[in-house]
């Protein structure tokens, strides 16, 4: 795994999270870094792999079509926020919140490359091998210390979770989304992205 010296503080900005859903994760979120302070402790991913959701048209969404309840309400924000929802009874899921106010987008990041607090994320997952401990929506959030209960609606440009932008251009590979058999004419859409040469990937 490679050492990385860098600013973790170099936040992307309010205006590219309010922009294209497709654009923010293909060219700003791929190869950034999902930063979590958590208990005073410090835990640092590089996005490896995600997928995007569209409220308006795409069955496989939570949102869809334009659904606005209790639980979907977060996505119809300004983006540049978080979307934490609660799997299984036992795992969160993180999403990057995309697009202007209204539009429902959301953008679930599946797996990170751990970079800082490796020794934390291992505490966390009770986990020591590496390939296993953020490779996964629900692996990523109990590693880097993110819950529904504390995180759903969290600023991404604030200092408890933010996201830190990359530092150069990375190749991707596009394919179908996971688990999400029930979405009909949107279950084969190429819209999980994941980085080409990554070990870390929940699916290849």
């Amino acid at each position: 795994m490679n050492k990385v010296r860098y600013n973790f503080s170099r936040y992307i900005s309010k205006e590219i999270y309010q922009g294209d859903a497709f654009e923010l994760a293909q060219k700003h979120l791929l190869g950034a870094y999902l930063c979590s302070y958590v208990n005073d402790e410090l835990t640092i991913g590089r996005i490896s792999e995600l997928e995007v959701y569209i409220g308006e048209y795409d069955k496989a969404c939570h949102a869809w079509p334009n659904k606005r309840t209790l639980r979907t309400e977060i996505m119809y924000h300004c983006g540049g926020c978080a979307y934490v929802f609660f799997v299984y009874g036992k795992y969160s899921q993180f999403n990057v919140v995309a697009g202007p106010q209204g539009k429902a987008n959301a953008i679930l990041i599946r797996s990170v490359e751990p970079v800082i607090g490796i020794d934390v994320m291992r505490r966390r997952r009770q986990c020591d091998d590496i390939k296993k401990l953020t490779t996964g929506p629900g692996r990523l959030c109990q590693a880097l210390g993110i819950s529904c209960k504390e995180h759903n609606g969290i600023d991404l440009c604030g200092k408890t979770i933010w996201i830190s932008a990359k530092e150069k251009e990375y190749s991707f590979i596009s394919r179908p989304r996971i688990g999400i058999d029930y979405a009909e004419e949107y279950r084969d859409k190429p819209w999980r992205f994941y980085l080409e040469d990554s070990l870390f990937i929940s699916k290849k």
